[in-house]
């Protein structure tokens, strides 16, 4: 018999789910039935705008806005989580930020705004979600990583360094928890077809102008599948890997 629901009694939060891949990661988990965090750091209005697609199919979520750089903040979505559904078993971390800039007349100020948000935003999430995933006895931690990290590219050293280190987090995470319970995982998109702000750069500043073997560019539902499928109990073998969503434009 097929479960329709497979994530029911499963709460979960999805940092940066304004839109975009987040949007798709947030109403795929809730689709699956779990309850869903839905983080932002301003944008309320995107935010609102993904709890309401997850209502409109009878799904559970709601918004915490918070700065994820933040420790307090950070600890805080946490606790929101808490408070509200009483447990927390999926970690998505997906905030970042994509601006380009030469290397050689890059800002300290620049590279830790981006690795602040990426790497820096996933480490306090998971040190402050852990605890309570311990104590469940188990759960699920995604970070969402990015094929310049596995590439390089040009005018985005701190993009580059940042979504590498996830890499990284993850391998560590996977196995310093993993007889406890936890696993972690990357997944890496590919070109997607998502709205980008001007400071993210064109097809210029990194790999993936062209079209990869299948030829066009991926949908944010695409990543978000592969998400829920990390999240299932059917996956709980599956730790500290890095899953590429690429259409075959990049082959490790």
């Amino acid at each position: 018999m097929t479960v329709l629901t497979p994530l029911a009694g499963k709460v979960a939060i999805v940092t940066g789910a304004a839109r975009n891949i987040g949007r798709a990661i947030v109403t795929a988990l809730a689709e699956a039935g779990a309850a869903v965090v839905v983080n932002a750091r301003t944008d309320r209005a995107g935010a609102e705008e993904t709890v309401a697609h997850v209502a409109a199919s009878g799904g559970r979520a709601r918004v915490h806005l918070a700065d994820v750089t933040v420790e307090g903040a950070a600890q805080g979505l946490i606790d929101d989580a808490i408070a509200t559904y009483g447990r927390l078993d999926i970690l998505v971390n997906n905030a970042a930020l994509r601006k380009t800039q030469a290397f050689e007349s890059m800002t300290l100020a620049q590279w830790r705004e981006i690795t602040g948000v990426t790497l820096d935003g996933a480490f306090l999430c998971a040190r402050a979600a852990l605890p309570h995933m311990l104590r469940a006895g188990g759960g699920t931690i995604v970070n969402i990583g990015g094929r310049t990290g596995h590439t390089g590219a040009a005018l985005r050293a701190h993009v580059v360094a940042a979504k590498a280190g996830l890499v990284g987090l993850t391998k560590a995470l996977a196995i310093e928890y993993a007889e406890r319970g936890i696993t972690a995982n990357c997944v890496v998109p590919g070109t997607i077809e998502t709205a980008r702000g001007a400071s993210a750069g064109g097809p210029g500043q990194h790999p993936g102008g062209e079209l990869p073997p299948i030829p066009r560019k991926g949908r944010p539902e695409e990543v978000a599948a592969l998400v829920r499928h990390l999240c299932l109990h059917e996956s709980r073998y599956i730790t500290g890997q890095t899953l590429h969503v690429n259409g075959g434009a990049y082959l490790p």
